[in-house]
């Protein structure tokens, strides 16, 4: 997190990155528009926040962002540029009232981009009711966010941005079977409307606004059960 390293430290950091292979670099970038002007004061030699990592060698196909709320064309030109990834993570910037992510410029600048939901400043683990939430940002954003994208978002989008998706993300032949099993009918309420649903747009719909956690009936990895829902 630049606003808690040294020049120093960011350097060492981009050593690391760069010695070793299979190793990940994730912080946030430009998530309330204090912080960006926290970071320009502490790094007066960069062109931007973004540019305070993009000089320590910290952008790149294994360098995930949190939130990339305040972007200018630039940084999201940079970012499509090195192959680094966002993570968008709703549930925190509308908790803090840091601002609305802009997911079509991102998109159109061609940025990798998978939904996560911030440990620190989020307000559930649930990936359901984080595609709620990123909905009613779009919502505010006047645009209509799609079941199928936002659940894109949540799996192939998320193993792309983390440089996975050979992996992980979707069913395809040879990858591993990290998956969950949803129970279209685990509330009284999801029940109802998935009886008075007449299309799969429908169904992924009210499974995105009415799930969560309880909605999980078992987890797998690696194609073997490792949860069950009520298990003793």
């Amino acid at each position: 997190f630049a606003p808690t390293c040294s020049s120093e430290q960011l350097g060492r950091a981009g050593d690391l990155l760069a010695e070793y292979d299979g190793l990940y670099m994730q912080t946030h970038l430009s998530e309330n528009l204090d912080e960006v002007a926290w970071v320009k004061e502490l790094f007066p030699q960069a062109a931007g926040y973004l540019d305070a990592y993009d000089q320590h060698r910290l952008l790149g196909r294994r360098s995930v962002f949190a939130h990339g709320i305040h972007l200018d064309d630039g940084e999201f030109r940079r970012l499509h540029e090195t192959g680094s990834g966002i993570s968008y993570c709703p549930t925190s910037n509308l908790f803090l009232g840091s601002g609305l992510f802009n997911l079509d410029k991102a998109e159109q600048m061609q940025v990798n981009v998978g939904l996560g939901t911030d440990v620190g400043g989020g307000t559930s683990f649930s990936m359901l009711q984080t595609i709620n939430e990123a909905y009613k940002v779009q919502q505010l954003r006047k645009r209509k966010l799609s079941p199928f994208k936002s659940l894109y978002l949540a799996t192939l989008g998320g193993a792309r941005t983390l440089d996975l998706e050979d992996k992980i993300g979707n069913f395809e032949q040879g990858k591993e079977a990290d998956f969950a099993v949803l129970d279209l009918a685990a509330t009284p309420l999801l029940d109802l409307r998935m009886r008075n649903c007449s299309s799969l747009f429908e169904i992924l719909f009210a499974l995105t606004v009415l799930g969560d956690d309880r909605t999980v009936k078992a987890t797998y990895t690696l194609g073997n059960k490792v949860h069950t829902r009520n298990a003793v």
